[in-house]
């Protein structure tokens, strides 16, 4: 089979995984080498839904020992299959980094034979770009779970980053649909990974020049909507992942049917309940949320309508509102509409000045969503007391009557985004 084919058949296997990142590495360039990981990061472009495309994502082989219902990969499925040797790739991975297509690598695989032979071939993979080629350049590897530790651990030395996909959040699910997996397996390649990074790290401050192990750190994935799983059980699972395993990223891949296995559901779930769940994520990493916080005694997936910032705030309205020129940088983080770089603008601003309004507008907060749970100077923005309710309300319909918005769905011209909506778009504040 030529090269080419292999490659469609193989980046064609690997568009699944979503567990790639092209975040900055702290890992420093061999002199005379190409490419570069600092920690400035790697230059990347993005897909129309959001994906990093910057990396060469490719798997080494589609061959896989096991029959997971939800892969496309699976023994039992009948698709064309392939396998790269690690000259193949390491080949392919420098003449398009030299052609600038792309500035590093994503490698995958499905196990093939078992998960040290596929562990060897990875490592000899990156050995031979790393090496062989003196590549400096962005490398992320998939550590096979229930390989040896001492395998990991030579890839680890290697690479930037490493993960372990996870994939479903209950052993009950995983027994259900991937019977030959075990959680145990997936737990331990991330503690063996967990366990290097802290090792590693200590020897660094005992010795300049310690070899750095996996400096952009590891991530994993979770498959959402294959299985019945409510997303505070997905949540809280990953606030336990951050926890113990000082993971950097978990990503949420909704759920798509490439099977007609009965197990599986057969409609995916909608994508804005991956967003929700990146949302949340976001607020556990950055936000100083607790998994708990983010659902009520009742319902425990998140809201469809609004963002589980807004959600929280508005169940908890005796928090609000907020001094603006008082109140404390943790509870002003807490403000939908007050992300944290405005939030540390805020602290030091008002050190200097008393804040108004209009100053909020300048530093970058969505007064739009912001102005129900602050006040300035002991004044709302417009005088006026809300309840949970007409909160809702006036932010699902933008402040305008339900007629007038109803009468704008026939309207022929598109409406255009405010800039208050595009800094929220462009920062990710909530």
């Amino acid at each position: 089979m030529k090269t080419s084919e292999k490659l469609n058949i193989l980046a064609m296997s690997a568009k699944y995984d979503v567990s790639c990142s092209s975040s900055g590495s702290s890992r420093e360039n061999n002199a005379g080498g190409i490419g570069n990981a600092a920690n400035s990061g790697i230059c990347h472009s993005w897909s129309e839904d959001g994906r990093c495309i910057s990396l060469l994502k490719i798997l080494m082989t589609n061959n896989c020992i096991y029959d997971c219902a939800y892969c496309i990969n699976r023994s039992t499925n009948d698709i064309p299959r392939a396998i790269f040797t690690p000259e193949e790739i390491a080949d392919i991975t420098i003449n398009f980094y030299r052609r600038n297509y792309i500035e590093g690598l994503f490698l995958s695989s499905a196990v093939f034979r078992n998960p040290d032979y596929t562990m060897e071939l990875i490592i000899k993979t990156v050995e031979l770009i790393r090496i062989n080629y003196r590549f400096n350049g962005y490398i992320h590897v998939k550590a096979m779970p229930g390989a040896d530790p001492a395998l990991i651990r030579r890839a680890g030395l290697l690479v930037d980053r490493m993960s372990v996909n996870i994939e479903l959040p209950s052993r009950e699910s995983l027994e259900y649909l991937a019977p030959q997996k075990t959680k145990r397996n997936i737990l331990t390649s991330m503690n063996d990974i967990s366990r290097n990074i802290n090792g590693f790290m200590i020897e660094s401050k005992k010795a300049k020049h310690t070899q750095k192990y996996v400096p952009a750190g590891q991530s994993t994935q979770l498959i959402v909507g294959a299985t019945p799983e409510k997303d505070s059980r997905i949540i809280r699972l990953s606030e336990t992942l951050y926890n113990k395993f000082a993971l950097k990223r978990v990503y949420y891949s909704a759920f798509v049917p490439v099977s007609s296995d009965s197990r599986l559901p057969v409609i995916k779930p909608p994508l804005k309940r991956e967003n929700r769940l990146y949302q949340a994520d976001w607020l556990l990493r950055f936000y100083g949320f607790s998994a708990d916080e983010l659902f009520d005694g009742e319902e425990q997936n998140l809201d469809p309508d609004v963002d589980p910032k807004f959600a929280w705030a508005v169940r908890n309205l005796d928090k609000f509102p907020v001094e603006i020129n008082k109140a404390d940088y943790e509870m002003i983080l807490r403000v939908p509409g007050i992300g944290v770089r405005s939030a540390k603008k805020i602290i030091m601003v008002r050190r200097v000045t008393t804040l108004r309004f209009d100053d909020l507008k300048k530093i970058g907060i969505v007064l739009k969503r912001a102005k129900y749970f602050i006040i300035c100077n002991g004044a709302r923005f417009d005088g006026k007391n809300y309840n949970e309710l007409s909160i809702r309300s006036n932010l699902l319909t933008d402040g305008k009557s339900r007629e007038e918005n109803q009468l704008l769905l026939f309207n022929d011209r598109p409406a255009l985004p405010d800039p208050e909506s595009l800094m929220t778009a462009a920062t990710g504040e909530l």
